[in-house]
C-alpha cells in the first residue's frame, strides 16, 4: 500500500480539491494522511473523511505591517519541525499540498526529507505560500493556461483542478425542499468565499424586499455571518458553511454571485451556473481574484462586477443582464477545455511517487 499526505488549508478553497483526490486515492488503495493547522476550516472538513489529522503550528506571510509579521515566523519555524517529526514517522510516498500558509512548512519539512511534493495552484499566478514552496516541489499542476507562464517549465504541468464528483448528482428537488422553496420561482444563490464577505453581504441584505420579488434566496453568508433578524424572512435561507447538500442546493440554483477564489469559480463552471463574479479588491488582496474573473469574463462564461462597482443599482443591473442572457452564456461554458483534472493528476502522483 502507498502512503500520502495531503497539505493545504486556510480556507475552504484549499481543501475541496484534496476532498476531491479521495475517492479515487481510496480506489488505488493509498493510504491518506493529512497534515494541516491546529484549528484551521481545513480540520473539521477532513476529520468528517475520518482521514488521520494532524494539526501543526502556522503563521501567515504577510506582505504588509502587522504586529503577528514579528511572531508568526516563530510559529512557522516550530510548524516545521513539528511536521519533519510527522512525516518521519509516516513515511509517506509523496506528498501532495493544495497551498495555503499551513502547507509551506510542511512542503520544506518533505524536501528535507527527501519526500517529493506537488504542487498545486489555482490561480492565475502562484500566491506567496506556493511562491515560497515551489522550488522544493518536483512538479508544479496549473489550473489555467496563463499561469503555465509563471512556473519553472520543467516542473509546471496544465492539469484544471480537481472537481468533487459528488456535485454532478445533485437534485433539485430535494435542494428545493431543503430550503422550504417552490419550483415555480427562480432560485439565486451568493457565495461569499468560506469565510464570508461583509461587502457582498451587506448589499444583498440591504436589497432583499427587492430581490426576493423575483427569486427565492440562498445565501453562504461564512462563519458568524448569520442574521437572525432575517433568519423567518420568507423565501431567504441563510448558511455559514454548507458541505454534504451543496449539490442540491446548486441542481437548484438558476444564478450564482460569487467571489472569484479559483475552486469556487471552476466548480460553478463544470455545473455550467450562469454567475456574477465580484472578486476581492485589490485593497484586500494581491488581485488574483480580478485576474481570475477577468479571464471567465473574457471567455464568456461570468459577468464581472468589480467590487469597487458594487451597488444596489449596479448588482440589480448585472442580475438582469445574466438572467436575459442566460443561454449565452451556458453555451460559451459548454466550450470550456477545463475537463475534470482528477485523472491527470492522479497519473502524476503515481509518476511521482518514491
Amino acid at each position: 500500500m502507498k502512503r500520502i499526505v495531503l497539505t493545504g488549508g486556510g480556507t475552504a478553497g484549499h481543501v475541496t480539491p484534496l476532498i476531491a483526490l479521495l475517492p479515487a486515492l481510496t480506489k488505488d488503495n493509498y493510504d491518506i494522511h493529512y497534515i494541516g493547522s491546529y484549528e484551521g476550516i481545513e480540520r473539521k472538513l477532513i476529520e468528517e473523511y475520518r482521514i488521520p489529522y494532524y494539526g501543526i503550528s502556522s503563521g501567515k506571510f504577510r506582505r504588509y505591517l502587522d504586529p503577528k509579521n514579528f511572531s508568526d515566523p516563530f510559529r512557522v519555524i516550530k510548524g516545521y519541525y513539528e511536521a519533519r517529526k510527522i512525516l518521519n514517522k509516516l513515511k509517506p510516498d509523496i506528498l501532495f499540498s493544495k497551498g495555503g500558509f499551513v502547507s509551506v512548512p510542511v512542503v520544506l519539512a518533505a524536501k528535507k526529507c527527501r519526500i517529493p511534493v506537488i504542487i498545486h495552484e489555482s490561480d492565475m499566478t502562484p500566491g506567496l505560500a506556493n511562491k515560497i514552496a515551489i522550488p522544493a516541489a518536483k512538479k508544479v499542476c496549473a489550473n489555467f493556461p496563463e499561469t503555465m507562464t509563471h512556473l519553472p517549465p520543467e516542473k509546471a504541468v496544465l492539469t484544471g483542478t480537481p472537481i468533487r464528483k459528488e456535485l454532478f448528482s445533485g437534485n433539485k428537488i430535494s435542494g428545493l425542499d431543503f430550503c422550504g422553496f417552490t419550483a415555480n420561482k427562480p432560485v439565486l444563490m451568493i457565495i461569499g468565499g468560506s469565510t464570508g464577505s461583509k461587502t457582498i453581504n451587506d448589499v444583498v441584505r440591504g436589497m432583499l424586499p427587492t430581490l426576493l420579488r423575483d427569486f427565492q434566496i440562498i445565501h453562504l453568508c461564512g462563519k458568524g455571518n448569520i442574521d437572525s433578524k432575517l433568519t423567518d424572512t420568507k423565501g431567504y435561507v441563510q448558511f455559514e458553511y454548507i458541505n454534504e447538500e451543496l449539490s442540491d442546493l446548486f441542481a437548484a440554483t438558476d444564478l450564482v454571485i460569487s467571489r472569484a477564489g479559483a475552486n469556487a469559480i471552476c466548480e460553478i463552471l463544470a455545473l455550467r451556473i450562469p454567475n456574477i463574479l465580484i472578486p476581492l479588491g485589490l485593497n484586500a488582496s494581491r488581485g488574483d481574484q480580478i485576474l481570475n474573473a477577468e479571464s471567465f469574463e473574457n471567455q464568456g462564461y461570468s459577468y464581472l462586477l468589480k467590487e469597487e462597482d458594487l451597488s444596489v443599482s449596479s448588482l440589480l443591473e448585472a442580475i438582469d443582464t445574466v438572467m436575459e442572457n442566460r443561454q449565452k452564456f451556458i453555451e460559451a461554458m459548454n466550450k470550456s477545455e477545463l475537463n475534470n483534472a482528477i485523472e491527470t493528476i492522479m497519473n502524476l502522483i503515481k509518476k511521482t511517487e518514491l
